[in-house]
């Protein structure tokens, strides 16, 4: 499932001035969607680049009129029907949801609307909003006496048939509805103008997206001098923690946690965007749960950092630097299975042992080394059900 974050910045939040405002700051802290009125998606659209939702009037009219000037700038990329609705309560419900203004422009399938909106003001917005979800691609929702119960409800009745974006008005909701039932909303749809609590809004969205990990220890067998190899050192465009490195390792289903040069030492100033994650020929773990050659990596991909706990974050390569150096072989067994890696020889390239951060240059048989396993074949960087042997 990938989350987003919606920010609401139509008129009922103030003049275009405190819109633009609250727009910029969602802008700058990463939101995904833009929830405004028609008239203001070009004003949008010179903001910034960013998803685009508008609510509905005459969508199917603004559209042939932006086809006939050439121009897709007055254009949303999603519409949304329900203010001053049926949704909001301002049309009142009809007692057969067959007369719903809002679910039969939906059911036309066409450009005057692909998502909903809808405030759960009682039990029966609660089943219209389930009733937009068969036919729009998003479904909005905003509670008002009862937050969590109906977002509860939806999440389990509603499945994959729509986007549930649930309203909220802090980060902390966010974290709640993100986390509602354990599966979460889709999305959140964020009212405030506080940039601080949008900064934060977009970092629950981040946190609820990560894989978690589980890492576990095996004990060092061997650690040898293997002599020159062409090693990688991925640069990436993110500051890592001190718990913060990459995973690593010449067979797939044993890869090292190796730690981000975040330590400083007497002779080498510390690189915290870096990671000297071994020679050309290893696995490096992937966001999307794949893995890619070291030798692959170029400026602009995507690599997980990982932290001891495993928790998990993306992070964009700025460079990568190969050069010839010269490195051991770590091997290690885990429940009876021996994996290996090859890491340069240097006492700036450290792993983590039950013992802390230890040097690849002190690290000793016996040590028990921190490492993601599983027991799967690849191909490709996918996970294979097949017999594959790496020694």
């Amino acid at each position: 499932m990938t989350r987003s974050v919606w920010l609401k910045a139509d008129d009922t939040v103030g003049d275009w001035e405190t819109r633009k405002h609250r727009i910029t700051a969602g802008l700058e802290a990463g939101v995904d969607w833009v929830l405004v009125d028609e008239s203001d998606i070009e004003n949008v659209r010179e903001l910034g680049d960013v998803k685009v939702a508008a609510f509905s009037t005459d969508v199917d009219v603004h559209v042939m009129e932006a086809e006939d000037d050439d121009s897709s700038g007055a254009v949303a990329d999603a519409y949304i029907v329900g203010k001053d609705g049926e949704g909001d309560g301002t049309v009142e419900l009809p007692s057969d949801f067959s007369g719903s203004a809002d679910l039969t422009t939906l059911r036309r399938n066409d450009s005057r609307a692909n998502g909903s909106y809808v405030r759960i003001l009682s039990k029966e917005y609660e089943s219209l909003a389930e009733k937009a979800a068969q036919d729009g691609d998003y479904t909005i929702v905003v509670g008002e006496d009862w937050t969590i119960i109906p977002l509860e409800n939806l999440i389990a009745r509603i499945g994959d048939e729509t986007d549930l974006i649930a309203g909220v008005t802090s980060a902390d909701e966010a974290k709640a509805a993100f986390e509602t039932l354990e599966i979460g909303a889709d999305g959140v749809l964020l009212d405030s103008d506080d940039p601080d609590e949008i900064r934060k809004t977009v970092e629950m969205r981040d946190e609820a997206e990560r894989e978690s990990l589980n890492l576990v220890y095996a004990e060092v067998q061997e650690v040898e001098r293997t002599g020159m190899a062409d090693r990688v050192c991925v640069d990436t465009g993110t500051l890592m923690e001190h718990d913060e490195g990459m995973l690593v390792g010449s067979m797939s289903r044993g890869l090292f946690f190796v730690h981000a040069e975040t330590a400083e030492s007497p002779y080498v100033a510390s690189r915290p965007f870096r990671v000297n994650a071994g020679a050309v020929h290893a696995y490096a773990r992937t966001p999307d749960g794949k893995t890619t050659y070291l030798s692959e990596l170029q400026s602009g991909d995507e690599v997980q950092v990982v932290d001891t706990n495993g928790r998990t974050r993306e992070a964009i390569v700025g460079r990568v630097k190969i050069e010839k150096r010269p490195m051991f072989r770590v091997v290690a067994d885990y429940e009876g299975d021996r994996v290996a890696t090859l890491l340069q020889n240097a006492e700036t390239i450290k792993v983590h042992t039950k013992e802390g951060r230890t040097a690849v240059t002190d690290l000793e048989a016996g040590d028990e080394v921190l490492m993601y396993y599983e027991d799967t074949a690849r191909h490709f960087g996918e996970a294979v059900e097949e017999s594959i042997i790496e020694k």
